[in-house]
């Protein structure tokens, strides 16, 4: 199974107490179950996020590769 890197921003990487981790997960939905089971504020914070695979933006039924790098962007708000 690939190992992925998952970078956190805002309210996220408050959730995750950290900016980044890895996990192995073929998928993005993959990765969103395994960095957040035993963590339900995480949980929740993912569940409105977005997900760049490598700066281009992805639905969880993309796969992932070993290497590649998953950034999860709550919704910002501001003007």
């Amino acid at each position: 199974m690939p190992e992925v890197t998952i970078r956190y921003f805002a309210a996220a990487r408050a959730a995750a107490g950290e900016s980044t981790e890895t996990a192995q997960a073929s998928s993005v939905k993959e990765l969103v179950g395994a960095v957040s089971a035993d963590r339900p504020e995480l949980a929740r914070v993912l569940g409105i996020c977005s997900f760049l695979l490598d700066g281009e933006r992805v639905e969880l039924t993309t796969p992932l590769y070993d290497g590649a790098q998953v950034d999860a962007l709550p919704p910002f708000a501001g003007g």
